[in-house]
């Protein structure tokens, strides 16, 4: 569990990394799709899931963990 509002966690849901409340889209995926220049309109309309709130909520946690977050989308990466 985190202590950010609209990020969980859970040991058996995506390998226990962060994720937007109620779903299985962690943080990472969402700040890599930025990074490659996606915007949060396309974002929102790809993950149709998702609410405006929940990008606001990703983007803040990844402020406050960015080291956390560069070494899950490296990991992703080689993976």
């Amino acid at each position: 569990m985190t202590d950010f509002r609209g990020i969980e966690r859970a040991s058996g849901v995506c390998g226990g990394e962060p994720r937007i409340a109620g779903t299985r889209i962690p943080v990472w995926v969402l700040v890599q799709a930025r990074r490659l220049h996606t915007c949060d309109a396309d974002i929102l309309r790809i993950y149709s899931s998702l609410r405006e709130e929940d990008l606001v909520n990703a983007w803040n946690y990844y402020q406050h963990h960015q080291d956390e977050i560069e070494r899950q989308i490296r990991d992703n990466e080689t993976a």
